[in-house]
């Protein structure tokens, strides 16, 4: 009798337990099941650019217990100089206001720059990897991200008597990481900031504009050093290191100090070429040591400075009425009376080609062009965005009229059509229009002109297209600049 209820009693607790089991694993299958991480590295740098022998500071976020980093120079070749495995990491929080005042990460990894590294821009991989989830998603997973940072010269001028410094201050501009960047388009919310931090990664533009100059200058043998916007602010004395200064694609956003010491550059006889376009559009203020960059743009009533009476700081156009010096006195040429061309809806279908005025101008000696003849239309070296000035025709030939602030000396050489979007032409009053109201027609205009040293420009952000396509027009006119101006 006893054995009987003990075996009842265990089938009761056998089948006791098997019911709990059979509930567990139905309330577990009803349960969210845990979210596999997410895997990522990204990071910054401390500076923009370093001297051989200086210290680079990584401020890298991982959510991989280990990272790497591969460190190439990027130029006519990939030149990979460092390789490191097994990086410590760390994932760190992002503030709300990361866009405008960076991460504020610690530093992960420092190197000091080898004595043997060349002037140049080098691009950093970092690099995770992982098994996935722990009960789930397992497999193997990789993530990747990019960085830069420019190497000068350890003695400037000693190599090249060329010094190309690069539009870092547009690369922040149009870095929306965190949120924001200058623009509303691609924003949170579609806001657009008033300032943007250094210290928070940033992929930059160089590969879209500068790379293709530097292949082909590199390819030619022709030797460049490397700057870049913030050193013409907090390191003018390299420029007296060379006889000439190259911008290059899209150098968009300049500070008084820039603008200032490239000026007094050009008055004491150093030489600059612009082969950009939309160049020195608009004025910005370095804050934070130069690890931020302010500016209001349309909302120029917005920024501080307007009701202090200091309104020529003020961060808007350079052309604007209020600030009264238009980046025509600088360059010879200016976004208000340029525009875009094969962009934003404008001359879609334009010949993307300069037409030839001068031939006989020294710009065009060795490339058999004539007067009126076309070129670079193959590789649209005239696009996304262009720079022009007033013009009237004079005996048949394109004349500034001077009345923007293009210098007395600057000869036009080339032009084509350009265009302003009407919409973004709205919110300034003072903005060239033709009789119906409407944005009136610009032009990307080439030229050169001398005032102290000489300063030659081409009026458009895609020039380097030409060079990539082995354009002999576009490469030989490259050529009688780089030559002339670096003796």
């Amino acid at each position: 009798m006893r054995l009987m209820r003990f075996a009842v009693v265990t089938d009761r607790v056998f089948i006791s337990f098997a019911v709990l089991l059979a509930l567990a694993a139905m309330t577990r299958a009803d349960e969210p099941q845990p979210v596999t991480r997410s895997l990522y590295v990204e990071g910054y740098t401390d500076q923009l650019s370093y001297a051989p022998g200086d210290t680079v500071e990584f401020h890298v976020s991982a959510t991989a217990p280990k990272w790497s980093l591969e460190i190439s120079r990027l130029g006519a070749k990939t030149e990979t100089v460092f390789k490191q495995e097994n990086l410590a990491g760390a994932a760190y929080p992002v503030p709300a206001n990361a866009s405008s005042h960076g991460c504020g990460w610690p530093a992960s990894f420092t190197l000091k720059i080898p004595s043997d590294w060349r002037s140049g821009y080098y691009d950093a991989v970092l690099r995770v990897a992982d098994g996935g989830g722990e009960f789930t998603e397992r497999n193997r997973r990789t993530a990747e991200s990019r960085l830069f940072f420019v190497v000068r010269s350890a003695q400037p001028g000693k190599n090249s008597k060329i010094l190309l410094q690069l539009a870092t201050n547009t690369y922040n501009a149009y870095n929306n990481w965190g949120g924001h960047s200058l623009y509303a388009f691609h924003a949170r919310n579609k806001l657009q900031g008033t300032r943007v931090s250094f210290d928070r990664p940033l992929a930059g533009q160089f590969r879209t504009w500068e790379l293709p100059f530097v292949a082909w200058a590199e390819r030619n043998g022709i030797a460049l050093e490397y700057a870049v916007n913030s050193d013409l602010e907090f390191r003018p004395e390299l420029l007296k290191q060379y006889k000439l200064v190259l911008s290059v694609g899209h150098d968009e956003y300049w500070s008084t100090p820039m603008r200032d010491h490239l000026e007094a550059y050009i008055g004491a006889g150093g030489n600059v070429a612009f082969f950009s376009g939309n160049t020195c559009c608009w004025q910005v203020r370095s804050e934070a040591e130069g690890r931020q960059l302010v500016s209001y743009k349309q909302a120029f009533n917005l920024d501080p400075l307007f009701p202090s009476g200091k309104r020529r700081l003020l961060a808007t156009l350079w052309s604007h009425h209020l600030v009264a010096r238009p980046e025509n006195q600088l360059t010879g040429v200016g976004f208000l009376h340029g525009g875009y061309h094969r962009s934003h809806g404008q001359y879609m279908d334009g010949a993307a080609a300069f037409t030839v005025h001068r031939p006989e101008h020294w710009v065009f000696a060795g490339s058999g062009l004539k007067a009126g003849e076309s070129f670079g239309g193959k590789n649209t070296i005239v696009g996304y965005e262009c720079d022009g000035c007033e013009f009237e025709l004079q005996d048949g030939l394109p004349t500034p009229t001077h009345r923007d602030g293009t210098p007395e000396t600057f000869a036009i050489l080339g032009t084509c059509p350009a265009r302003w979007h009407p919409d973004d032409a709205l919110w300034y009053d003072r903005f060239p229009r033709d009789k119906t109201g409407a944005p009136a027609e610009g032009h990307a205009v080439m030229g050169v002109y001398t005032r102290g040293g000489s300063v030659f420009t081409v009026g458009t952000t895609d020039w380097a297209h030409g060079l990539a396509g082995d354009d002999p027009a576009v490469e030989r006119i490259t050529r009688n600049v780089l030559e002339r101006f670096s003796k």
